[in-house]
């Protein structure tokens, strides 16, 4: 007799999804503002997805995170207050703390179940979230850029796709905010989806960002469990140019993707992707 396997789908566009099989669902909860479930695969290990998206997996979180907060913060000569919008994982707050000029790192997620899950299911990722250097807010990430102005050395806005509470995060006026609650040489990044299935996003993205500041650039990384495995980032800076960082100048840091070679080459681009930017 052949025992019942149990697997899980991401419908990732109308015409294409992934699957993987999966041991057991830890959680499944509608929170105030999303459906969360914690699922246990076979090949990804623990995943947290967030209304049928793939958020994290223990087994390839480490791209997502390291190259959300690096490149950035080797970016910028003294990153001192960062923050972080969304990330409620705690992955991105966790490599922003290999950074020992980091003095203070603010965490705003609006769902605290998220963090409540993470801490649970997930210690590898969010097991830094009590760092003393760190404070966790359970606020509005919006709301939060637009009261408090001239404030940070570096903000990273790890959000959802552009759906339910993080459709305001992909807007010109967010950016605007972004703009004003970095300090005069201040850096922001986000994750801006994949260049398959998103095209028309992230040239709306890069329209929306150059409009505000006068450096914007955008790169690449490969993360197996997100849509077409290829997912950008765009960089927003007032003053510093990633592709002017010395390659020699950047330390070698405790992680799996990210290293000083990788930093400018993450910017040269497939053509096609290139052709979105302009």
């Amino acid at each position: 007799m052949s025992s019942m396997e149990l697997w899980y789908t991401e419908k990732q566009t109308e015409n294409f999804g992934i699957t993987m099989k999966i041991n057991k669902t830890l959680v499944h909860e509608k929170t105030d503002f999303q459906e969360l479930a914690m699922i246990e695969t076979e090949e990804y290990g623990t995943m947290l997805v967030l209304d049928g998206m793939v958020m994290t997996t223990v087994r390839d979180e480490f791209v997502y995170h390291e190259m959300v907060a690096h490149p950035a913060l080797f970016t910028h000569p003294n990153p001192e207050q960062v923050l972080v919008v969304g990330g409620g994982d705690g992955g991105v707050v966790r490599e922003v703390l290999k950074h020992p000029q980091v003095k203070k790192v603010v965490l705003v997620d609006i769902d605290g179940k998220v963090i409540e899950y993470s801490k649970q299911y997930l210690p590898s990722i969010a097991g830094k979230l009590d760092d003393p250097r760190v404070q966790v807010l359970v606020n509005d990430g919006y709301m939060h850029i637009h009261e408090h102005k001239n404030t940070y050395d570096v903000i990273m806005v790890d959000s959802t796709e552009p759906v339910g509470p993080a459709v305001n995060l992909f807007t010109r006026g967010f950016y605007q905010g972004i703009y004003d609650a970095l300090k005069e040489d201040g850096i922001f990044v986000a994750q801006t989806d994949n260049p398959w299935f998103k095209a028309e996003l992230i040239q709306s993205v890069n329209r929306d960002v150059k409009e505000v500041f006068p450096i914007v650039r955008v790169y690449c990384a490969n993360i197996p469990t997100y849509p077409s495995g290829l997912w950008t980032f765009t960089m927003g800076s007032k003053k510093y140019d990633p592709l002017a960082v010395n390659e020699n100048d950047i330390p070698e840091l405790d992680t799996k993707y990210y290293t000083p070679r990788l930093h400018k080459a993450a910017f040269v681009l497939p053509k096609f992707v290139e052709d979105l930017t302009k």
